[in-house]
């Protein structure tokens, strides 16, 4: 009866059973180009989309670049994070 009760804990995540790696880059690091508050929505959107869609996805690898820019008498820093996403298989909604 104690069987019955119990749920078997759920699958493990593997490595090994990644098919398709999806990146997605959030931010810019190029002052030259205009980076809009549009642009980063869109950016995240995909992010969470991949996260929470079915097939879901995982977060196997991020990389981080940092630049810093002297414009004049001023400095800016600009930061730009790749996520690396892997999924069992390709999503349809991807193609898109």
């Amino acid at each position: 009866m104690l069987n019955d009760t119990l749920k078997s804990p759920p699958p493990q995540f593997s490595l090994d059973r990644i098919r398709f790696i999806k990146k997605i880059t959030i931010g810019a690091i190029n002052p030259q180009v205009a980076f809009s508050e549009e642009e980063h929505d869109r950016q995240m959107k995909l992010l969470n989309s991949c996260l929470n869609d079915y097939p879901r996805g995982k977060i196997i690898g991020r990389d981080v670049s940092i630049a810093t820019f002297q414009l004049g008498e001023h400095q800016m820093n600009m930061q730009k994070t790749t996520y690396h996403i892997g999924f069992e298989r390709k999503p349809h909604w991807l193609e898109k």
